[in-house]
């Protein structure tokens, strides 16, 4: 059976794995706001490891209610923000047999989906990604890609290893797991230390803070595994280390928090750290680290708003 896959948030992340299930024959719609017009007329360039190709959504909408037929999977890859309300986001492209599938940052963000959409398939999913968007209708691909895919709230469905097997079919490494919650805090081992310093730092990317900074992006992490074996998630003890190799490996990379925060929009604080520092505290972990960049990370998220209120004054005054 051909999927028809309706993605939302079709930013990098969502370009580039829309992009990818339609290389391998899925029937792939895009609701698209701020890039509308350029991907209407031309859809999205990708330049990849993959290769360089055009992908022509089959629909795109500039709202949901213009959507022709049945979702088989909605994609959902917006960012996890107080702005965006997830369950009003997709609900009505929520059909009695649509797949929920989330490719999104952080740690317990699961909850609200399932509770709102108890009869449909909630599938949580973790792409392991270095890319961005260049521009509107523009995905610079530029390292990894691979993902990890499992049902709520512990099990792996048809319908999920038929989604895992389209991306395979793509050139993407995608596996499945009945322990998704565990593949989450695994994550957040890498985001949480990364995303926050790339933005404290003024900017830095990715090899830049960790040349600096080993022990200090060491610790963090280690505040992340404690974290995750207190709630009964175990890692290898290397696991560490690897993430601090894979980093060295890869190409000097814009963090998705940093690029937020050069756009001056919000950002996934609270997905990333909040969550992590709320589940140390529940559980009697110790997490010095995490509470300070989270503290930090609210004040800068303070900034923004603060800015922004100034600017529209100045507007105002202005006019």
């Amino acid at each position: 059976m051909t999927l028809n896959v309706l993605v939302i948030g079709t930013g990098a992340v969502g370009g580039f794995y829309g992009a990818l299930l339609a290389k391998a024959g899925a029937r792939v719609s895009v609701l698209c706001r701020s890039d509308y017009t350029e991907v209407k007329q031309h859809g999205f360039s990708i330049n990849s490891t993959l290769g360089t190709w055009q992908f022509k959504p089959e629909q795109v909408l500039a709202k949901l209610s213009d959507y022709q037929g049945i979702a088989d999977v909605v994609l959902l890859c917006t960012k996890i923000i107080p702005a965006i309300d997830r369950v009003a986001l997709i609900r009505e492209a929520v059909g009695d047999n649509t797949a929920i599938v989330f490719i999104q940052n952080g740690v317990a963000i699961e909850a609200e989906l399932q509770t709102a959409f108890p009869n449909n398939e909630v599938v949580s999913a973790l792409a392991f990604l270095c890319c961005n968007r260049t521009a509107p209708g523009q995905i610079q691909h530029l390292a990894y890609g691979r993902l990890v895919l499992g049902n709520l709230p512990g099990f792996v469905s048809a319908k999920t290893e038929q989604l895992a097997e389209l991306f395979r079919q793509a050139g993407i490494a995608c596996e499945t797991t009945a322990d998704i919650v565990a593949a989450r805090w695994q994550k957040c081992i890498w985001n949480a230390p990364f995303n926050p310093l790339s933005v404290l730092s003024g900017g830095l990317p990715t090899l830049a803070i960790l040349q600096s900074q080993d022990a200090l992006v060491r610790a963090i992490m280690q505040e992340v595994v404690a974290i995750a074996a207190a709630s009964g998630h175990h890692f290898a003890e290397d696991i560490i280390d690897k993430n601090i190799d894979m980093t060295y490996n890869m190409p000097p990379y814009k963090t998705s928090m940093l690029l937020d925060f050069e756009r001056g929009q919000a950002m996934e604080t609270e997905a990333i750290l909040g969550n992590a520092v709320a589940a140390g505290r529940q559980l009697g972990v110790p997490c010095p680290r995490l509470e300070s960049l989270y503290g930090l990370m609210q004040l800068r998220e303070l900034a923004l708003i603060s800015a922004d209120k100034t600017d529209v004054t100045q507007t105002i005054s202005e006019v």
